[in-house]
């Protein structure tokens, strides 16, 4: 059979897209410069990066190509590679001739993906400034932000080439199982996300500045007020402090929670609030179940945590037992950062009872909403499921009855059912088939992992989550991992950001063949 897909316009196109990502390295580039630090560091990354980005223009003639389907999933999931490993490049000039864990080539490429695909995962073992630059950080904080709501959708919305292509690439790039246009044109679309994406992200700036300035939140700077908004609005989760949202006051605590609940929902919908359509966002059958979801999850985890299910560390938010405000905070603030794969913390909840421990597994599966920029199943797909099984025990009855999946009053296609169902079976395919090579990986090497361990890491990381529970609890660390498990890591979270398919359909020989 002959080769038909044109990868030489996937490449050139990734090309686009790198030179594009250097503009963004100025960013920290001028923090080095504000704090007198490593300048030489970005500037050598800059220059490279536009360098390697020229030459894969290079590859293919036509600078406007006309992308198929299958080269416009190419073209998706070669970028995400191309940026993570780019973006692992200032990590390693950073630690060379250090004693910087990010100097080996494997710890930074973990780091990078970790970032792009707001995963929160990170390999840094100490998080300080004096192991780390200001710059460095800004910079591990920034990658978070334009992965949030996507490198090609931000690509769409700035490059006419792209937008002609726009609705298939949107498709398998976007969170979800749908795809939204909210104007006619895809190019608009992907302008009104970023748009909106943008507005919350200097809203919530603002905000945790201005909790500074008036005396409610000491050490939130302006460094850290910039450094927290490009990660929470991506629920990506890093921090440059090591105890993450647990170094700043309850106030800053509670300020976290609206936003990162406003990170797990459908980006689209504040567009229709915003157009004077709020109705749209109640009746939303989605929105509905991630609210309810995180209401009733809270409720049990701040009762388990007012029995006494965390221990009184008075560093990471002060006993819960007892006292309704904490436990209800911490509560809230755990579901919401881990149902929709946020990853911030404010307690250790690697020290938590097992039975709080559950409860926020449980949570880690359940995802955030399709069209955010929330990790894992997604809510949309859940509601899916459930319908499929409440139809077959319906349909075992009734034989001879045929009854459509219905959502929010309109019947889900078929093929969209098994689409789902499909992804569902090999999210969870590969989700085990994993927890089982880490833990057998770690043995092979010597490292203890606990079962709950393995299985945390796996779903951490092709969830998009970032923290597990034992050692890589929220304030601990993938460092000790065998450099195997890292790169498998490495590939369920590039996975995981792309929602399996796009990835994993590059691995079959039908994809290149006719």
């Amino acid at each position: 059979m002959m080769v038909r897909i044109d990868w030489r316009a996937s490449v050139a196109l990734t090309g686009t897209t790198l030179k594009y990502l250097a503009l963004t390295m100025f960013v920290p580039l001028v923090v080095a410069l504000v704090y007198r630090e490593e300048i030489l560091v970005f500037a050598v990354t800059i220059a490279f990066t536009v360098t390697l980005g020229g030459a894969l223009e290079r590859l293919h003639p036509d600078r406007n190509p006309d992308l198929q389907p299958r080269e416009a999933m190419l073209l998706v999931a070669i970028s995400w590679l191309a940026v993570a490993i780019v973006g692992a490049v200032p990590y390693v000039l950073a630690g060379y001739g250090t004693a910087s864990t990010l100097s080996h080539p494997v710890n930074a490429l973990f780091e990078s993906m970790s970032g792009f695909t707001t995963t929160g995962a990170t390999v840094l073992g100490e998080i300080s400034f004096e192991r780390h630059s200001h710059a460095l950080l800004m910079w591990r904080q920034l990658t978070q932000w334009l992965g949030g709501m996507g490198i090609i959708v931000l690509m769409i919305a700035i490059l006419p080439e792209l937008a002609v292509n726009g609705a298939q690439l949107i498709r398998a790039e976007a969170p979800g199982p749908e795809l939204q246009k909210l104007t006619p044109k895809i190019a608009e679309t992907a302008r009104i996300l970023w748009l909106v994406y943008f507005a919350f992200t200097i809203l919530y700036i603002c905000l945790l500045y201005g909790l500074h300035l008036v005396g409610l939140a000491p050490n939130m700077g302006f460094y850290n007020a910039v450094a927290h908004g490009f990660t929470t609005l991506p629920t990506g989760g890093f921090s440059p402090e090591a105890d993450s949202i647990a170094a700043f006051s309850a106030v800053v605590q509670w300020a976290v929670i609206p936003f990162m609940t406003v990170a797990g929902m459908n980006f689209a919908l504040f567009w229709y609030v915003l157009r004077g359509e709020p109705r749209r966002l109640i009746r939303n059958t989605e929105f509905r179940a991630y609210a309810g979801a995180i209401a009733v999850l809270t409720g049990i985890v701040g009762v388990l945590l007012y029995s006494g299910a965390a221990p009184p560390l008075e560093n990471l938010g002060g006993t819960t037992e007892g006292t309704t405000e904490p436990a209800l905070r911490q509560a809230a603030f755990q579901i919401v950062s881990l149902l929709n794969s946020t990853g911030y913390a404010t307690s250790d909840f690697a020290e938590w009872e097992t039975n709080g421990q559950i409860v926020l597994l449980f949570a880690m599966f359940i995802g955030g909403s399709a069209g955010s920029t929330g990790g894992g199943v997604k809510i949309i797909r859940w509601l899916i499921v459930l319908k499929v099984a409440h139809r077959e025990l319906f349909t075992a009855a009734h034989p001879e009855a045929v009854r459509p999946i219905r959502l929010g009053g309109y019947v889900v296609d078929e093929d969209a059912v098994r689409g789902i169902l499909g992804f569902t079976f090999i999210y969870f395919l590969i989700f085990g088939v994993s927890a089982v090579l880490i833990a057998l990986d770690a043995s092979r090497v010597g490292y203890e992992l606990s079962t709950l361990e393995a299985i945390s890491a796996s779903i951490a990381t092709i969830g998009n989550i970032g923290p597990g529970f034992g050692s890589l609890g929220p304030f601990g660390s993938y460092l000790e991992f065998p450099y195997t498990s890292k790169l498998l890591m490495t590939f369920l979270m590039w996975v995981g950001r792309l929602e399996v398919i796009p990835a994993l359909v590059l691995f079959t020989g039908a994809f290149w063949r006719r």
